[in-house]
């Protein structure tokens, strides 16, 4: 990859030294997608800055279920990366490829010196914690005081706008395990907002309407 290249995928990045410092030593990766890039228990020798493609964060617990936190996109890192980096502890995240995704991987003991060496690198990162919380805020809330078809539509306008279309390809199932609940209750749910002409059902795909975030508004 060339400086200019490295840019135009992080143009909140301007430092030039930054820049050639992370071409120097980061390495690229590229995940097709639907591949399991962290799991659980993993420890982390990375830090992953987003070039293309998404990264789709998962939160597991013991009994393997799993509820959706938040997606990293271009130009994105994940915190719960760099607070696993920083303490050198095990991944308690799963990380999963939303579609074909490249990154960048920069050494952990590389963000170490950055953080005392670049301004901007720090202030990356500080940004990276503060947009993260804030989405885990809102993950949080979602689980505490919303109802499951509230849940499942607001995760339905986050899916549009990350996969920027409104044909969703995915599975009654796998949306369940992301939200935490049965494939029964999103069917059933599913089949109300079909019966409202919000969306349409297809086989392992989802239509949805243009107006689909304003009518859930009103």
């Amino acid at each position: 990859m060339e400086l200019e290249e490295l840019k135009e995928k992080l143009p909140n990045i301007t430092d030039p030294n930054l820049l050639e410092a992370m071409l120097k030593h980061g390495t690229v990766h590229v995940f097709q997608a639907g591949k399991t890039i962290t799991e659980p228990g993993q420890f982390i020798k990375m830090v992953p800055v987003i070039l293309e493609g998404a990264i789709k964060i998962i939160r597991m617990d013991e009994d393997g279920k799993e509820l959706f936190l938040y997606y990293l996109e271009p130009g994105e890192t994940c915190a719960l990366s760099l607070t696993c980096c920083s303490a050198s502890k095990p991944s308690e995240i799963k990380a999963v490829a939303e579609e074909k995704t490249t990154l960048l991987g920069i050494p952990i003991q590389k963000h170490e010196e950055w953080t005392d060496q670049f301004k901007q690198w720090k202030e990356f990162v500080a940004m990276t914690y503060q947009t993260r919380f804030m989405e885990m805020l809102v993950a949080l809330d979602a689980v505490a005081f919303k109802r499951m078809d509230e849940r499942l539509m607001r995760y339905i306008v986050t899916k549009m706008k990350q996969q920027k279309s409104n044909e969703l390809h995915t599975t009654h199932q796998e949306i369940a395990n992301e939200l935490g609940t049965s494939r029964e209750v999103i069917s059933r749910l599913l089949k109300q907002l079909e019966k409202k002409k919000w969306i349409e059902l297809g086989r392992n795909i989802i239509y949805i309407r243009d107006d689909f975030e304003e009518l859930i508004s009103n």
